[in-house]
């Protein structure tokens, strides 16, 4: 069961800020070359005029024990719903799906917490551990559950664990106002990566002091304005999601530094990986993190070269 946000397209928002990328038509031919794939309209597919997904725990399908409660109402939407019943401080959630596994810290909360299946259809054991000691954990809930997709794009257009948002959550409000007056879902990719670079400082107070377990808040980094790699991804795949439009949160290594950076999905042209700019000559990775940081020619460098980011984990 599908569950939408309802909402009415507001004004577009005037702004001065100066085009990241270039002309639209150019980047569309880059991008139909780039991926080698393509078809009629390609990168200029008009925006999903409606309304976006959200998660719902409709306890049709419920699993579990007295530790853990999972909502698998939803398996082929992409995701599953987890509510921590214990009261162990330190938990660990892991969803494993052949040689994947996906390990989150599971916190104690009154509503269910979403999980995505982003290795596509398959089966996958969900499994709750507390711990016991130092860093030893025992598991007190497993369920096995199978998964298949009516569009494996699914996972990447609702909120969950990393890309957390509700309908009344600042975000949505951000996400429709700025994007209001494009056309186009490049205009939109490009409006969402102008917004976060332009208006989003990077934190190094919070680089310095971040701790495993970290988890973006999204209104809390619209409201202060800041944010470390994690959180600029998380808010730019929550903004593009908003707007119907398939997003990764990627994080992986970047150089020898643990990073985050997303990819997005182009009606007709497919998965577009770590989303690129082009200057008339050359791609260059879009990476918001190091966009916002300035821009030099150093850091283009760098990001212009996909060798130097590896993959582990999309959500």
């Amino acid at each position: 069961m599908k569950v939408y946000a309802k909402y009415a397209t507001p004004e577009p928002k005037k702004s001065e800020r100066p085009a990241v990328l270039m002309s639209l038509t150019v980047l569309l031919l880059g991008l139909l070359l780039l991926v080698g794939c393509g078809g009629s309209g390609g990168g200029d597919a008009p925006v999903t005029e409606g309304d976006f997904l959200l998660p719902s725990a409709p306890g049709e399908t419920v699993l579990g024990n007295d530790y853990a409660s999972m909502d698998a109402s939803n398996l082929d939407a992409g995701y599953i719903c987890i509510k921590y019943l214990g009261s162990n401080e330190k938990v660990k959630l892991q969803i494993k799906n052949g040689s994947e596994t996906y390990t989150y810290d599971l916190k104690k909360s009154d509503d269910y917490l979403v999980f995505p299946f982003t290795c596509g259809s398959g089966t996958y054991s969900v499994e709750v551990y507390e711990n016991v000691s130092g860093n030893q954990y025992a598991q007190v809930c497993g369920e096995t559950v199978t998964v298949s997709l009516a569009d494996e794009n699914e996972p990447f257009l609702y909120p969950n664990y990393y890309v957390n948002y509700g309908s009344d959550d600042s975000v949505v409000s951000l996400s429709l106002t700025e994007t209001a007056s494009c056309e186009t879902q490049l205009e939109v990719v490009e409006t969402v990566f102008d917004y976060v670079i332009d208006n989003i400082d990077y934190d190094y107070d919070l680089a310095d002091s971040v701790g495993s377990g970290y988890i973006p808040d999204l209104d809390t980094i619209i409201s202060t304005e800041k944010g470390i790699c994690f959180d600029y991804a998380s808010l730019m795949s929550a903004m593009l999601r908003i707007r119907n439009i398939p997003t990764k949160l990627v994080v992986g290594y970047s150089g020898d530094l643990y990073h985050a950076w997303i990819s997005v999905y182009i009606t007709d042209v497919g998965w577009v990986d770590n989303v690129i700019e082009f200057d008339g000559e050359n791609w260059t990775l879009m990476d918001p993190t190091y966009a916002a940081a300035g821009g030099s020619a150093e850091a283009a460098d760098y990001v212009g070269n996909q060798e130097n980011y590896h993959a582990l984990y999309f959500y």
